[in-house]
């Protein structure tokens, strides 16, 4: 089986096991001690190129989503989705929650390879308690906290499907704003003093990212009821969890130290956190520090789960189960990541990043980009 959760809006030093003093985060925290942990796991800087480029193992611009809004989030329709891979090898497949890449037929998920699709097609959601949302294009509402409520329908799925393969995607849409949060998971951080701050402190609102936190803490809530479940329906050995968000904080708030936020293609702006859980094949507590990228994901979980499948264009992603296995000890050392939007472009090779305005940086050391190194490997 296999359960991809991806958060939105949720920087890498959102988490308590990248050093977060402030944040409470068990259950996540847990995926990385049973899993394996990516420590240069890359995403686009914004959620619609992120989430196509999870869909097809291509960059998001190969599949015609050059926006967040309008038709420029609509995935081109000769490109074919890991759901699609997945069903056609007989798992019943799901998504619940935030879609952001198209939302009528023929770009709708339920013409996308879901059977069953619970939540909203938009990259934005306006109210987070009892909302409007749509059922397999039938307008609902729903239950309560809307994190809890996609959640109670991804438990749901996995009971109803435990005798047989499944393919779960779960895009939560916190904590994206507005922030809307809990009141007992706001309770902690109410009257909170922050001991970490932004690398750009003075521009860091204090209100926004206690409200993260707290929404955060309640997805751990949620990740900690799934994983349960799991459990209890014995599935776990057997099934593939992935947790990851879809680009950097949407705010200034401590992210280790990183340059750039949601929407930048600097280190901060598009490192995610990436964990993935399997305890029948993987050993936890791995580190992968090789550069990988959301892009690798589709021929990671077709490779894994031995899958056969054709893709009809060529994908940008490559599979990491060597890796993962222990067969190879890290992916190509010449690798480059590109990042793209809003027509900046950085890349990433394994140690350095080329920024956006033409500075080049070694990472290794430097993450928060304050010393351009270009001219020191200059042709001479």
């Amino acid at each position: 089986n296999i359960i991809i959760i991806v958060s939105d809006d949720q920087g890498w030093g959102d988490l308590g096991y990248n050093g977060n003093l402030t944040v409470a985060t068990p259950s996540i925290d847990k995926l990385a001690k049973n899993g394996v942990s990516f420590q240069h796991f890359y995403v686009s800087p914004v959620c619609s190129p992120t989430r196509a480029e999870l869909l097809t193992g291509r960059y998001h611009v190969r599949g015609g989503i050059s926006g967040t809004a309008t038709g420029r989030v609509r995935l081109d329709l000769d490109e074919t989705t890991i759901a699609q891979i997945f069903k056609n090898a007989g798992y019943s497949t799901a998504a619940y929650g935030k879609w952001h890449n198209g939302g009528q037929a023929p770009y709708h998920p339920n013409s996308r390879g879901f059977d069953d699709f619970y939540g909203f097609c938009s990259g934005h959601w306006g109210n987070y308690f009892n909302p409007m949302l749509e059922h397999n294009g039938e307008i609902t509402k729903g239950k309560g906290f809307i994190t809890d409520d996609l959640t109670n329908h991804a438990i749901e799925f996995m009971g109803q499907h435990a005798k047989s393969p499944f393919f779960l995607y779960l895009p939560l849409n916190t904590p994206h704003s507005p922030m809307q949060v809990p009141e007992e998971n706001w309770k902690k951080y109410k009257n909170m003093e922050l001991s970490q701050k932004g690398t750009l402190a003075s521009k860091e609102n204090t209100l926004h990212t206690k409200a993260a936190l707290a929404m955060t803490e309640n997805i751990d809530w949620n990740v900690g009821r799934l994983m349960k479940r799991l459990d209890q329906l014995n599935l776990t050995n057997n099934t593939i969890v992935l947790y990851f968000s879809d680009n950097g904080p949407n705010g200034h708030r401590w992210n280790g130290g990183m340059k750039g936020i949601k929407g930048t293609t600097d280190e901060g702006g598009v490192r995610s956190p990436l964990l993935l859980q399997w305890p029948a094949k993987l050993k936890g507590g791995t580190q992968i520090k090789s550069i990988t990228s959301v892009m690798d994901l589709l021929p990671t979980l077709a490779d894994l789960a031995e899958i056969p499948f054709t893709s009809q264009k060529p994908l940008d992603g490559t599979s990491l189960k060597p890796v993962l296995l222990g067969n190879q000890t890290s992916t190509d050392s010449e690798r480059f990541i590109v990042s793209y939007w809003n027509k900046q472009t950085s890349v990433r090779s394994q140690n350095f990043r080329l920024s956006a305005d033409g500075a080049l940086y070694n990472l290794v050391d430097d993450y928060a980009q304050t010393t351009n190194v270009a001219t020191t490997f200059s042709a001479d």
